[in-house]
Protein backbone atom coordinates (compact mmCIF):
# COMPACT_ATOMS: atom_id res chain seq x y z
CA UNK A 1 0.00 0.00 0.00
CA UNK A 2 1.70 3.08 -1.39
CA UNK A 3 0.14 6.75 -0.32
CA UNK A 4 1.46 9.84 -1.70
CA UNK A 5 0.73 12.94 -0.02
CA UNK A 6 0.94 16.68 -1.78
CA UNK A 7 0.57 20.01 -0.09
CA UNK A 8 -0.16 22.38 -1.57
CA UNK A 9 -1.98 24.77 0.52
CA UNK A 10 -0.50 27.57 2.64
CA UNK A 11 -3.99 27.41 4.83
CA UNK A 12 -2.29 25.57 7.76
CA UNK A 13 0.48 22.98 8.94
CA UNK A 14 -0.33 19.60 8.39
CA UNK A 15 0.56 16.53 10.25
CA UNK A 16 1.29 14.19 7.31
CA UNK A 17 2.60 11.01 9.31
CA UNK A 18 -0.76 11.21 10.71
CA UNK A 19 -3.07 11.71 7.80
CA UNK A 20 -0.72 8.57 6.30
CA UNK A 21 -1.67 6.39 9.19
CA UNK A 22 -5.53 6.86 8.56
CA UNK A 23 -5.34 6.61 5.12
CA UNK A 24 -3.53 3.35 5.56
CA UNK A 25 -6.33 2.37 7.84
CA UNK A 26 -8.86 3.78 5.70
CA UNK A 27 -8.11 1.56 2.46
CA UNK A 28 -7.58 -1.27 4.94
CA UNK A 29 -11.25 -1.03 6.58
CA UNK A 30 -11.87 -0.11 2.31
CA UNK A 31 -10.65 -3.73 1.47
CA UNK A 32 -8.01 -1.95 -0.81
CA UNK A 33 -4.96 -3.00 1.05
CA UNK A 34 -2.94 -3.55 -2.04
CA UNK A 35 -4.01 -0.10 -3.50
CA UNK A 36 -1.89 3.13 -4.31
CA UNK A 37 -3.80 6.52 -3.32
CA UNK A 38 -2.51 10.22 -4.02
CA UNK A 39 -3.73 12.30 -1.78
CA UNK A 40 -3.53 16.54 -2.78
CA UNK A 41 -4.32 19.36 -0.06
CA UNK A 42 -5.33 22.37 -1.64
CA UNK A 43 -6.56 26.20 -0.75
CA UNK A 44 -10.02 27.32 -2.08
CA UNK A 45 -8.99 29.23 -4.65
CA UNK A 46 -7.41 25.70 -6.18
CA UNK A 47 -10.29 23.67 -5.39
CA UNK A 48 -12.77 26.63 -7.02
CA UNK A 49 -10.70 25.70 -10.62
CA UNK A 50 -10.58 21.78 -10.11
CA UNK A 51 -14.70 21.50 -9.44
CA UNK A 52 -14.84 23.91 -12.38
CA UNK A 53 -12.42 22.17 -14.64
CA UNK A 54 -13.53 18.91 -13.94
CA UNK A 55 -17.19 18.73 -12.78
CA UNK A 56 -18.45 22.34 -14.51
CA UNK A 57 -19.48 23.57 -11.07
CA UNK A 58 -18.44 27.54 -10.33
CA UNK A 59 -18.15 26.95 -6.53
CA UNK A 60 -15.80 25.80 -4.33
CA UNK A 61 -16.29 22.34 -2.82
CA UNK A 62 -14.69 20.30 0.63
CA UNK A 63 -13.52 16.81 -1.25
CA UNK A 64 -13.30 15.99 -4.78
CA UNK A 65 -11.85 12.01 -6.10
CA UNK A 66 -10.87 10.87 -9.23
CA UNK A 67 -10.73 7.61 -10.41
CA UNK A 68 -7.30 5.58 -11.83
CA UNK A 69 -7.76 1.98 -11.43
CA UNK A 70 -4.88 1.06 -12.94
CA UNK A 71 -3.39 -2.30 -12.61
CA UNK A 72 -0.12 -2.34 -11.16
CA UNK A 73 3.07 -3.96 -12.89
CA UNK A 74 4.70 -5.45 -10.76
CA UNK A 75 4.24 -8.93 -8.70
CA UNK A 76 1.33 -7.05 -6.20
CA UNK A 77 -1.82 -7.23 -6.68
CA UNK A 78 -3.86 -4.34 -6.87
CA UNK A 79 -3.88 -0.76 -8.65
CA UNK A 80 -3.30 2.63 -8.43
CA UNK A 81 -7.03 3.58 -7.21
CA UNK A 82 -6.54 7.56 -7.68
CA UNK A 83 -6.54 10.49 -6.46
CA UNK A 84 -8.60 12.17 -3.77
CA UNK A 85 -8.17 16.74 -3.11
CA UNK A 86 -9.26 17.80 0.11
CA UNK A 87 -9.70 21.73 0.34
CA UNK A 88 -7.83 22.60 4.06
CA UNK A 89 -9.77 25.63 4.26
CA UNK A 90 -13.36 24.20 4.12
CA UNK A 91 -12.18 21.23 6.18
CA UNK A 92 -11.25 23.39 8.62
CA UNK A 93 -14.40 25.65 8.10
CA UNK A 94 -16.53 22.62 8.70
CA UNK A 95 -14.74 21.38 11.92
CA UNK A 96 -15.50 24.78 13.58
CA UNK A 97 -19.18 24.70 12.41
CA UNK A 98 -19.71 21.12 13.59
CA UNK A 99 -17.66 21.29 16.89
CA UNK A 100 -15.73 18.36 15.92
CA UNK A 101 -11.40 18.28 15.69
CA UNK A 102 -9.70 19.66 12.79
CA UNK A 103 -8.14 16.30 11.80
CA UNK A 104 -11.44 14.27 12.46
CA UNK A 105 -12.72 16.46 9.72
CA UNK A 106 -9.98 15.44 7.29
CA UNK A 107 -10.52 12.22 7.77
CA UNK A 108 -14.19 12.53 7.20
CA UNK A 109 -13.05 13.96 3.71
CA UNK A 110 -10.67 11.29 3.38
CA UNK A 111 -13.27 8.42 3.95
CA UNK A 112 -15.53 10.12 1.86
CA UNK A 113 -13.06 10.18 -1.24
CA UNK A 114 -11.56 6.97 -1.27
CA UNK A 115 -15.57 5.25 -0.63
CA UNK A 116 -15.85 7.28 -3.95
CA UNK A 117 -12.60 5.71 -5.57
CA UNK A 118 -13.80 2.39 -4.25
CA UNK A 119 -17.23 2.09 -6.17
CA UNK A 120 -19.22 4.35 -3.34
CA UNK A 121 -21.61 6.40 -4.55
CA UNK A 122 -24.74 8.83 -3.28
CA UNK A 123 -25.58 11.36 -5.90
CA UNK A 124 -27.59 8.98 -7.85
CA UNK A 125 -30.19 7.48 -5.15
CA UNK A 126 -31.50 7.69 -1.98
CA UNK A 127 -30.34 4.02 -0.98
CA UNK A 128 -26.72 4.28 -2.06
CA UNK A 129 -26.66 7.22 -0.72
CA UNK A 130 -28.10 5.61 3.02
CA UNK A 131 -25.00 2.98 2.09
CA UNK A 132 -22.15 5.04 1.86
CA UNK A 133 -23.23 6.95 4.89
CA UNK A 134 -23.15 3.82 6.86
CA UNK A 135 -20.32 2.78 5.59
CA UNK A 136 -18.51 6.55 6.25
CA UNK A 137 -19.72 6.34 9.45
CA UNK A 138 -18.43 2.77 10.16
CA UNK A 139 -14.60 3.35 9.07
CA UNK A 140 -14.89 6.96 10.81
CA UNK A 141 -15.58 5.28 13.93
CA UNK A 142 -12.88 2.40 13.40
CA UNK A 143 -10.22 5.24 12.33
CA UNK A 144 -11.06 7.29 15.59
CA UNK A 145 -10.66 4.13 17.74
CA UNK A 146 -6.97 3.28 16.27
CA UNK A 147 -6.09 6.79 16.39
CA UNK A 148 -6.81 6.78 20.17
CA UNK A 149 -4.83 3.80 20.24
CA UNK A 150 -1.34 5.79 19.66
Amino acid sequence: MKILIKNRQRHRPLNQAKIRRAARNILSLSEQTTAELSILFVGDAKMLQLNNDYRGIKKSTDVLSFEAHIPLDNSEAGNILGDVVINVARAESQAETSGTGFYDEIYRLLIHGILHLSGYDHENSRYRAGKMRKKEEEIFDAVKEMDSKL
